[in-house]
């Protein structure tokens, strides 16, 4: 074996507060050594662990790459109302009638990601 990912690094204005938005978005924490102020945090999640870094250039552009929620224990629809209530903004539903489709948002400082299916709801569609 050569790597692995190691952690997703995201740039940032606030790690310690953008750590937070994604800690509670996939039920996870900051790490205990992480505080307010400090130039960088990381959430631990069973996924993928997600390091966030403060920079001191505002986002820009559109992201390259984006994170793909898959929510385990609720329905999509459930999971963008939840995320919403968190502080995440939709940017372009994709959701269609017969419940295929996906959500975009944004996290609190802009970074775009989507909200899929559950595993439920794409085997009641298979």
């Amino acid at each position: 074996m050569t790597s692995l990912v190691r952690h997703v690094t995201i740039d940032c204005a606030d790690a310690y507060a953008l750590a937070n938005f994604w800690a509670k978005a996939l039920d996870s924490r900051v790490s205990d050594d992480d505080k307010p102020g400090d130039p960088e945090a990381l959430v631990e999640s069973a996924g993928a662990n997600l390091l966030f870094i403060r920079v001191p250039e505002p986002k820009a552009v559109k992201n390259r790459v984006h994170l793909d929620l898959q929510p385990q224990d609720r329905t999509r629809d459930e999971e963008v109302e939840r995320l919403l209530g968190l502080g995440a903004t939709l940017v372009d539903d994709r959701r269609n009638a017969d419940g295929t489709g996906w959500a975009t948002m944004t996290d609190p400082e802009g970074n775009e990601f989507c909200v899929e299916r559950s595993r439920a709801e794409r085997a009641a569609t298979a």
